[in-house]
């Protein structure tokens, strides 16, 4: 019976000491599942920023070509023969519509977003009509390009 109850400490020690490791294990685990979904939602967040650097690339093309054009009509008419001058400009102000057009599309293909996103991509209410004005305004300086 000495022997018997002197295991019986030694039992609920390596019981104790079970018990401490597993609650340890659990909580660990939780840590690192809780690390997983954040970096998830974190290389999410990271693919919607490119898409919107994409975004602004697009755009920022379409402005420069759509400059490009007023100033190719401008400065090479003096140079060149007028329909040269006008073909140039009017290549320019229909890649601008082209650079436009596939910011759109571009945005719009987007990302399938998270459950939880720490940011949001940019309203289609702004990306759209925005778009669309300045599609309108390439279209009047083709226009433009061609009646003077």
């Amino acid at each position: 019976m000495d022997e018997g109850s002197k295991e019986a400490p030694e039992l609920r020690e390596d019981r104790a000491a079970f018990k401490k490791a597993a609650d340890h294990i659990e909580e660990k685990t939780a840590e690192l599942a809780d690390a997983a979904d954040r970096r998830t939602i974190l290389a999410t967040d990271r693919t919607y920023l490119a898409s919107e650097r994409t975004y602004a690339a697009w755009m920022r093309t379409a402005l420069a070509a759509l400059a490009s054009a007023v100033g190719a009509r401008a400065l090479m008419s003096d140079m060149l023969p007028g329909w040269a001058a006008k073909l140039s400009g009017s290549a320019l102000a229909l890649f601008a519509i082209f650079c436009l057009v596939a910011a759109v599309w571009r945005q719009l293909q987007g990302v399938k977003p998270p459950p939880h996103p720490d940011i949001h991509p940019i309203p289609h209410t702004l990306l759209i009509p925005t778009n669309a004005i300045l599609g309108l305004v390439a279209v009047i300086v083709l226009v433009g390009i061609w009646a003077a």
